[in-house]
């Protein structure tokens, strides 16, 4: 080998991920968990016994955070399956554009944020019931002169009012 072979690295992410294990025996109601790459909230959890090849499987039943899509899993509960980090942020709405969706929040540092739409401007699939309601009552608000906060849920780089 020479000395003056040249290295070259690839600049990525500070490794920190999106997701942490848990053990599907672990996922209770109301926890969140990763089902086909989407992060999903648990609505039903109902485990079997041990078979004659000796492992319980747990059945999951999630909706997902983002599309409102209902995702089902099977899995062994000695498994481990991924659990998405799910942080909530609270904004206050400046601004809300009914026709083209843009939505102008003020962060706690005084600067805007503007990359989000309204609920119902959907980038897969079609907006929920839920998307609706919320888009609704967040515009009226802001017609009627109120101060709106809107929470702001984030997890795996995809963010939703």
């Amino acid at each position: 080998m020479s000395d003056h072979e040249d290295h070259h690295f690839e600049t990525g992410e500070s490794g920190a991920s999106a997701t942490y294990p848990q053990q599907a025996g672990e996922i209770r109601k109301g926890s969140h968990l990763m089902i086909k790459g989407r992060p999903c909230k648990c609505i039903e959890v109902s485990t079997s016994k041990t078979g004659k090849h000796g492992h319980a499987k747990a059945h999951i039943v999630a909706i997902d955070i983002f599309t409102g899509k209902k995702m089902e899993d099977l899995c062994p509960t000695s498994h481990n399956l991924d659990v998405p980090f799910v942080k909530k942020t609270e904004y206050q709405v400046l601004t809300a554009d009914a026709d083209t969706g843009e939505v102008s929040l003020l962060q706690e540092n005084g600067d805007t944020k503007d990359d989000l739409n309204l609920p119902v401007y959907v980038k897969i699939g079609e907006p929920t019931e839920e998307d609706k309601k919320v888009t609704e009552d967040l515009l009226k608000a802001l017609d009627d002169g109120k101060d709106v906060i809107a929470i702001v849920q984030l997890a795996c780089g995809e963010e939703k009012i």
